[in-house]
């Protein structure tokens, strides 16, 4: 008995690790992941990425643009800012979700967490954790 558990036990993990994504995606999860590409290289056309930074100086919630669940972009003029949350943010892609964050102090840093919230109801789906920032500033 105890090693039909442990089998069984094993199968149900075993189950719970998937490919990459790539290889299991849905022919609409592919399209979406292809839509997402173009738009952040439309956003950051002409720029050239320089070294992470920890925090945004002086945050300011309407310049954020959400690309996909794994890439928010913050609009500062000159510079756009590209973080990656590790493990991304649940929904936040979709355009049903806002992200909503309560930086400590002026600056928004890496390692602040961060709340995925429903647009119509106000209802919270999930949270994630903001990774650094990378500038992207104009070439030239």
């Amino acid at each position: 008995m105890r090693t039909l558990i442990l089998m069984v036990s094993a199968a149900a993990v075993g189950s719970c690790m998937a490919g990459p994504p790539s290889a299991q995606a849905s022919m609409w999860e592919r399209q979406q992941a292809l839509r997402d590409q173009q738009e952040l290289g439309a956003r950051l056309v002409g720029r050239v990425a320089g070294p992470a930074t920890d925090c945004l100086p002086s945050y300011r919630a309407g310049n954020q643009m959400n690309i996909s669940d794994n890439t928010i972009l913050f609009d500062y003029g000159n510079t756009i800012y590209r973080n990656d949350p590790p493990g991304g943010c649940p929904g936040l892609g979709s355009g049903q979700y806002a992200l909503v964050v309560r930086p400590v102090g002026s600056s928004l840093c890496r390692g602040e967490i961060a709340q995925v919230r429903d647009l119509q109801s106000g209802m919270l789906r999930g949270t994630c954790t903001l990774g650094s920032f990378v500038p992207y500033r104009r070439a030239g």
